[in-house]
Parts: structure tokens; C-alpha cells; sequence
């Protein structure tokens, strides 16, 4: 069964941004969905996002994709670290992702150590898309985990941080919908 997995950023909610509003539309297409509140969102740690997962057995397979906003793609990298080496999922796509944050929120986020080959091998497609005036997210950190994933970047002009911050459009996110239905 088509499965995804919906991780919200630092600060953030499930009911933030876009995230329910994707969440609904793939269950009308037939996806399981799962939208956690992850623990300590207002200052994350990617180790414990990872255990709080796990420990809630959802099922990572071939049918599965990983969405992450802002801060949440580095769980996500963790999560592909960790799997077992027959599985592998369908597509990753990280929106506004970074691997480095000078925010005092995210001070103690990278708590992990990650193997950049050994993550490759658990994703058949990575899709990053990125604003070109992402106020919290330099461009060129998407494109260095572009090249680290062997990943698909797509730059948006003048979309910001892909969240309400930006307007009411990012209540909803056809772009990263029709993303998910072309794989």
C-alpha cells in the first residue's frame, strides 16, 4: 500500500503550513498517511525524532514517501541511515532542507553523524525544492545536498520558506502534490 510520511520543521506543527492539507489529498488517492507531532519541536534533535518513529513501527518500504520541511529532512536522512539494507523507499523530497542552522532553536539538531552513501542507497529518487529568497535557508545548502544525494533540485522564485510565513497560497501545495503523483 502506498504510504507517506509527513515530518514538519522546527517550530512547527502538523496542523502548520501545508502538511494536513497534503495529507488529505493522499488519502483520497488511496495513501496511508502519518502526520507526528514530533517531540520537542521547539528545539528538535534529529536522534530523537528518529527513536520516536521507529518506536511507533511505521512501515518504510517501496511503496513509502518521505516528505520534510525545513528542519525535518535531516530526521529523514537518519531514518534512511537506519534502515535495513533490503529496504529501500520510493522518493524523498525535502523542502527547504539545510544541513547546517546558526537559529538558536536548532542548536542542538544535528546530533547525528550522517553517511551520505549509505543514505543514497535507501531512496530511489531524492527531490529537493528550494525558494531562491528562502529567508532561513541559503540556496547553496540545497544545492551541496543535491550533490550529496545525487538529488533533483528545483528552485522556486520567490517562494521564501514554502510555508504561511509566505502567504495563504501554502495552506495547500499542488507543485509538491503533482510531485508525488508523477513517481
Amino acid at each position: 500500500m502506498k504510504n507517506a510520511l509527513i515530518l514538519h520543521g522546527t517550530m512547527g506543527s502538523p496542523d502548520g503550513n501545508w502538511f494536513r492539507w497534503l495529507e488529505s489529498e493522499l488519502v483520497k488517492k488511496g495513501y496511508k498517511v502519518w502526520v507526528p507531532k514530533l517531540p520537542k519541536s521547539e528545539k528538535p534533535r534529529v536522534s530523537e525524532n528518529v527513536d520516536y518513529i521507529f518506536k511507533r513501527k511505521w512501515k518504510f518500504d517501496r511503496d513509502s514517501v518521505l516528505v520534510g520541511h525545513s528542519s525535518s529532512p535531516a530526521t529523514i536522512w537518519a531514518i534512511l541511515q537506519e534502515l535495513p539494507d533490503d529496504v529501500i523507499v520510493s522518493m524523498c523530497i525535502f523542502v527547504s532542507a539545510f544541513i547546517k542552522s546558526d537559529w538558536e532553536a536548532n542548536s542542538e539538531l544535528f546530533d547525528y553523524k550522517y553517511d551520505w552513501k549509505k543514505i543514497k542507497r535507501h531512496s530511489k529518487k531524492f527531490i529537493l525544492i528550494h525558494s531562491d529568497n528562502d529567508p532561513y535557508t541559503p540556496l547553496s545548502q540545497a544545492k551541496m545536498l543535491a550533490k550529496n544525494l545525487n538529488g533533483e533540485l528545483i528552485i522556486k522564485e520567490g517562494q521564501g520558506h514554502f510555508n504561511l510565513e509566505k502567504g495563504p497560497e501554502y495552506k495547500k501545495f499542488p507543485f509538491l502534490l503533482k510531485l508525488i503523483e508523477n513517481e
